[in-house]
C-alpha cells in the first residue's frame, strides 16, 4: 500500500490509501478549494474553526450527493419495473 506525505493548510499529514495517486491529488484539490472558500468568508479565524468549518461543509456536501444519489436509484429502479412489466416489450 503506497504512503503519501502530503501538506494541506500548512499540516503535513501522512498516510497510507489503495487509492492512487490521481485521487489523492484530486482530493488534495477539492479540500484547498474549499478552505479557499472558507477562508474568504470567514476573516480572522482559528485553524480550529476553520477546520471544524471545512469538515462540516465537506459533510454537507457528501449528504447531499448522497441524497441525489438515492434519488437516481429510485427513478432508475421505476425506470427498469416499468420496462420489466411493459407488455410491449
Amino acid at each position: 500500500m503506497p504512503r503519501y506525505t502530503l501538506t494541506l493548510m500548512g499540516l503535513e499529514i501522512s498516510f497510507k490509501t489503495d487509492a492512487d495517486n490521481v485521487r489523492i491529488e484530486a482530493a488534495q484539490a477539492f479540500i484547498e478549494n474549499k478552505h479557499k472558500e472558507l477562508v474568504s468568508g470567514a476573516g480572522d479565524i482559528s485553524k480550529e474553526k476553520l477546520l471544524t468549518y471545512l469538515l462540516l461543509s465537506l459533510a454537507d456536501d457528501y449528504l447531499v450527493a448522497e441524497d441525489k444519489l438515492k434519488r437516481l436509484e429510485g427513478k432508475i429502479g421505476e425506470i427498469l419495473e416499468k420496462t420489466s412489466t411493459d407488455p410491449g416489450r
